[in-house]
């Protein structure tokens, strides 16, 4: 993807995950967007974007962060919300083991509290370590984590994934973190 289109990708991730109102932009309960509303409001805030960036951006973005309504008429983002939305996402049995990405300088946090989820609506995890490694560099020197993700599922722990694959939890406890050596 060109530098111009990861510039409104992330002008997408920013008002479709974080900030709908900085535009005037409504989401509904399950954080879709009108693509002809997003666009209007977004060229009138000085950020160009067109229905066909839109449709570029989310066929070609390798994570799909973004997901159109099988209309194409809708968009919103596949996790990552620090809005309140639904993505009505079904429980669902995990791997036995996931993986999170991280950086080194959050490790005395995690040994203490585990993973949490913050502003976010779930802890994100991945099924392969190369994306948590990818994950992981993005905040300083990746370190990877491994998550025994059915131990915690038998335990009584719920799991979502979302439609880009992302593994969604509310919390991982200490207990069920495997730090590396």
């Amino acid at each position: 993807m060109d530098k111009t289109l990861v510039s409104k990708s992330k002008f997408l991730s920013l008002v479709l995950r974080h900030q709908p109102e900085s535009i005037g932009l409504m989401l509904d309960p399950n954080g879709w967007a009108d693509v002809q509303e997003l666009v209007r409001l977004a060229n009138a805030h000085g950020n160009r974007i067109t229905f066909d960036d839109i449709r570029i951006i989310v066929s070609l973005s390798e994570k799909q962060r973004f997901a159109l309504d099988p209309s194409g008429l809708r968009i919103r983002a596949n996790q990552g919300h620090s809005v309140k939305v639904d993505l009505e996402l079904s429980p669902l049995q995990p791997p036995e083991i996931l993986y999170h990405g991280t950086a080194t300088r959050f490790l005395p946090s995690i040994h203490q509290s585990g993973l949490l989820k913050g502003a976010r609506h779930h802890v994100h995890l991945s099924r392969d370590a190369d994306t948590a490694n990818a994950v992981g560099r993005r905040h300083g020197q990746p370190v990877i984590l491994t998550i025994l993700a059915e131990d915690m599922w038998r335990s009584g722990q719920m799991f979502y994934q979302s439609d880009n694959g992302v593994w969604l939890t509310d919390h991982v406890p200490v207990s069920w973190i495997k730090f590396p050596a």
